[in-house]
């Protein structure tokens, strides 16, 4: 008898701080029963920087700040039957969206990125440049969250959500059973 195929999952992380798969490792010992599963495809977790063939799920940390985070962005979309934004940052922009309000006031983007590198109280930047080598990727006008982008199909949010929440979110979603979070699985306390 031949076993059933395994569902196969993409990760990236886009502008965020890795916290989201630092919490997908946060399932510790529930990986195991987890990769009975699944089979992690594109990932940090893999060190796989392409798909190697269609994936079932995509799971997405982190907005878009740069060209490089939506051209990646779309790929996943293009290449996952369902895309999962995890974390404040994928839904919402997070942290690094703070800049937005700083880029809609007063201030273009080329002050904020001469505060950033070179006028900064503590900033010792001998050369007074602002890195501007053609191999970095365009900043955007402000930060995205994924769903501005592409289509999302389901959010976990939290900073970082939890091991349990990611676990339960996957395990029922596999299943056919994920139906959206209950109060009990969502709470900041």
């Amino acid at each position: 008898m031949t076993e059933p195929r395994k569902a196969r999952v993409a990760t990236v992380s886009l502008a965020g701080c890795f916290g989201c798969h630092m919490a997908i490792l946060d399932i510790d010992e529930r990986l195991i029963e987890l990769m009975k599963l699944v089979e992690f495809d594109r990932s940090p977790l893999t060190d796989m920087k392409t798909f190697t063939r269609r994936c079932d799920i995509g799971i997405i940390e982190g907005g878009c700040c740069n060209e490089e985070n939506v051209h990646v962005l779309r790929d996943f979309r293009r290449n996952c039957d369902v895309l999962i934004a995890i974390g404040q940052c994928a839904i919402m922009g997070g942290l690094p969206a703070m800049r937005n309000a700083i880029m809609h006031s007063d201030a273009p983007l080329r002050e904020c990125l001469e505060e950033a590198y070179i006028t900064g109280r503590y900033i010792r930047n001998t050369t007074h440049n602002i890195p501007n080598d053609p191999a970095l990727p365009l900043l955007l006008d402000q930060v995205y969250p994924c769903s501005d982008v592409v289509q999302i199909d389901y959010q976990i949010p939290g900073c970082a959500p939890s091991g349990d929440v990611i676990f339960n979110m996957l395990s029922q979603l596999l299943a056919g059973r994920f139906h959206g979070f209950g109060h009990e699985n969502i709470r900041f306390d």
